[in-house]
């Protein structure tokens, strides 16, 4: 039977028809290397994450995991004292598919909820695939929790009010985390923000055929980011909830999450399947569906009307979690 796709969002069918001759929907295994290279990343190096001179920026190199090298840390935070003890921190996992981006992919984002709710952002370099395939990931992200949690007073942060969020990839690695650092009794952080999440290797729903060729990151892609993670594993019956958290069989004991997907796009049901079981294992979810958008939507149209309504989502949402 034919897949009809759901339709795009008036205005955000307007932006991927400005984009569509730079991105494309379909990411195969030869093309990483050229996108890694590409001056989209390039550009993402030269920004003023300072926003003005609002914020404080620094790399700080940190321990890995063991036996593993260093990894890098871009932190954030307001230039101004604390107005009221110390910060909440958003601990932020960037996005690209398991296989592309830096740690300042996507920051600004939580550089915009920092600035509204004097936070403090860190913002981790990972290892990626296929030349680092899982566990280095998601070890590295757990590696820079930890640095976190215990120097968060050197970053006039609160170690008890960590909240980790990402995009895509991002997201998928934060749900790996809160998993993982609930499992080894690490820093519990308060809450986690899953945008448009990359949980299930097996890329067999009906969004992810139904999305086929379409908006900025189809099945293609996403074969390709899960095979350089996990090999021939990928869509097997041995993949580990900490590589792909949909295979968890235990989603109790998480921190309350916050997850988003556009109705027209390939994660749309897995991450709706995710929030499900979630409540299922008695937890907290709040759950929006954005009709009509695609894979990222609002860092590419941001100035949509979805895209304002998703990025107040966020805000609000963390408000109501942290109390301010």
């Amino acid at each position: 039977m034919t897949q009809v796709p759901p339709p795009f969002d008036p205005e955000l069918a307007a932006a991927l028809e400005t984009i569509k001759d730079m991105i494309s929907p379909s990411l195969t295994s030869e093309e990483i290397e050229e996108v890694r290279t590409g001056p989209g990343i390039q550009m993402l190096a030269e920004l003023d994450l300072t926003d003005g001179g609002f914020f404080e920026v620094e790399d700080r190199v940190v321990p890995g995991p063991e036996g593993a090298p260093d990894i890098s840390l871009l932190i954030c935070r307001p230039a101004a004292e604390p107005v009221a003890g110390p910060r909440p921190i958003v601990y932020h996992v960037h996005g690209g598919g398991m296989v592309l981006g830096t740690n300042r992919v996507g920051v600004d984002v939580p550089l915009a909820w920092a600035r509204e709710l004097d936070a403090v952002v860190v913002s981790v370099e990972y290892r990626l695939a296929p030349e680092h395939p899982h566990p280095a990931p998601v070890e590295d992200v757990y590696a820079g929790l930890l640095w976190t949690a215990d120097h968060a007073d050197e970053i006039t942060g609160d170690a008890e009010r960590i909240v980790i969020a990402g995009a895509s990839a991002g997201g998928g690695l934060c749900a790996a985390l809160a998993l993982l650092t609930r499992d080894r009794k690490g820093p519990q952080p308060v809450g986690q923000l899953l945008m448009c999440p990359m949980l299930d290797d097996r890329n067999d729903t009906a969004s992810s055929y139904q999305m086929a060729g379409l908006g900025i990151w189809d099945r293609t892609s996403n074969e390709t980011g899960w095979t350089a993670l996990l090999g021939e594993a990928c869509g097997g019956p041995d993949v580990p909830a900490y590589a792909a958290p949909a295979r968890a069989e235990d989603l109790t004991g998480l921190p309350p999450a916050f997850l988003d997907v556009g109705s027209a796009e390939t994660f749309r049901d897995e991450v709706v399947a995710y929030a499900s079981r979630l409540w299922q294992a008695g937890g907290v979810a709040e759950l929006h569906v954005w009709p009509g958008g695609f894979h990222g939507f609002d860092g590419f149209a941001p100035q949509a009307a979805l895209s304002q309504a998703a990025r107040a989502a966020h805000v609000q949402w963390l408000r109501r979690l942290l109390g301010n």
